[in-house]
């Protein structure tokens, strides 16, 4: 929602994706693809069916690096970070790295982070926190994910 409305108002957004994998087509995908709004997975997709954990750890290395020059760049209005949590839980690089960041970033680039557990040091920086609770899923009453829904 966020993207939409910056990019609404003609503002430059891009979209990294810490869990996605680079060639992910969900409806999420598909539709920033038609409004012109870049996204990029730079993962291996869920990180508990990962073979190779280190190789996960590479991407969302890797992914960082492209994620903060372009927060850094003063090239976008907003760069959003979705699911940059999980690499940060799992110690894939440093919370301080992001935290210098944000500190550093130009003053007219916006950060929007997501993902369950964020650490309190992030929480603590950030201008605004909202955190979704589950109350009930779908999922958990045996509904396998459905397209347009959860993909």
């Amino acid at each position: 929602g966020l993207a939409l409305r910056a990019h609404g108002r003609g503002k430059a957004v891009t979209i990294y994706q810490f869990m996605k994998v680079p060639s992910a087509r969900f409806g999420e995908h598909r539709m920033f693809e038609k409004l012109g709004i870049p996204v990029e997975g730079l993962g291996d997709g869920f990180s508990w069916k990962s073979k190779d954990l280190e190789h996960s750890a590479q991407l969302a290395r890797e992914g960082w690096q492209k994620a903060k020059a372009a927060i850094l760049s003063g090239a976008f209005f907003l760069v959003v970070l979705d699911e940059i949590t999980y690499p940060l839980i799992y110690g894939w690089f440093p919370l301080e790295d992001v935290m210098s960041t944000l500190r550093d970033r130009p003053q007219d680039v916006h950060v929007c982070m997501t993902g369950r557990r964020c650490p309190a040091e992030l929480i603590d920086l950030a201008d605004t926190v909202t955190e979704m609770t589950k109350i009930k899923h779908a999922f958990n009453q045996g509904i396998p994910a459905q397209r347009g829904i959860e993909d």
